[in-house]
């Protein structure tokens, strides 16, 4: 079985992009074969230069033929703390091949402006009882396309969003390589997959349920 080929979308620092690079280092059915960058100060490019994969930085990450082509023959596109919209051209030419993961439970707590902080501070202001990471395919529109599978956490008393902040990262750093794996070892079929908790080989790898909710 050939590997299938990862493209990784980075703004920031890289952690979920650490993960993957560390989660399928040995595998035989992914691997990360490029990094695309929407900036170059990003930390992430130094994560990508460690481990030998070659990184494009985005002259334009508004531009559909340029992110395109720095996407090259990816099978497989992760948006892992990419915080610009994708061109819908862009989502045209990957679609159902392009997943992102999100810092809490969609549909809620999502779209244009949430991401990082602000995210959580929502989840706290609005009195709800979990949060958790979430990963969905990318559409053309923030947030919206449909969810693959759900991890939640509790949300605490005294929380802040820094807590809360830590809590689903952790939970993220286990989510996205299961279903990255996942997609893979299905060859990313070309109709939506939801990641159940039961009976499946996914679940079968993680102690804790992996919440889904319908699309």
């Amino acid at each position: 079985m050939t590997p299938v080929r990862l493209a990784v979308l980075v703004s920031g620092a890289g952690t979920n992009l650490q993960t993957l690079l560390d989660a399928l280092a040995d595998s035989r059915v992914a691997r990360v074969a490029r990094v695309v960058s929407s900036h170059a100060a990003a930390g992430a490019l130094e994560r990508a230069r460690r481990a030998g994969v070659p990184a494009t930085v985005l002259a334009d990450p508004s531009d559909p033929a340029h992110v395109i082509a720095s996407l090259g023959d990816a099978g497989l596109v992760v948006l892992a703390g990419y915080l610009k919209r994708v061109p819908p051209a862009a989502v045209a030419r990957f679609r159902l091949r392009m997943i992102n993961i999100h810092p809490a439970l969609l549909p809620a707590f999502g779209g244009p402006g949430m991401y990082g902080r602000r995210v959580h501070e929502r989840v706290l202001a609005s009195g709800a009882a979990i949060s958790g990471a979430t990963v969905h395919y990318v559409d053309e529109e923030y947030d919206r396309g449909p969810i693959i599978a759900q991890w939640p956490v509790p949300v605490r008393p005294g929380d802040t969003a820094e807590t809360l902040a830590a809590r689903v990262l952790g939970v993220e750093h286990r989510l996205l390589p299961l279903v990255v794996v996942e997609l893979a070892r299905r060859g990313v079929p070309p109709v939506p997959v939801q990641l159940f908790p039961d009976g499946s080989a996914f679940a079968a790898q993680n102690e804790l349920s992996v919440r889904l909710l319908d699309a």
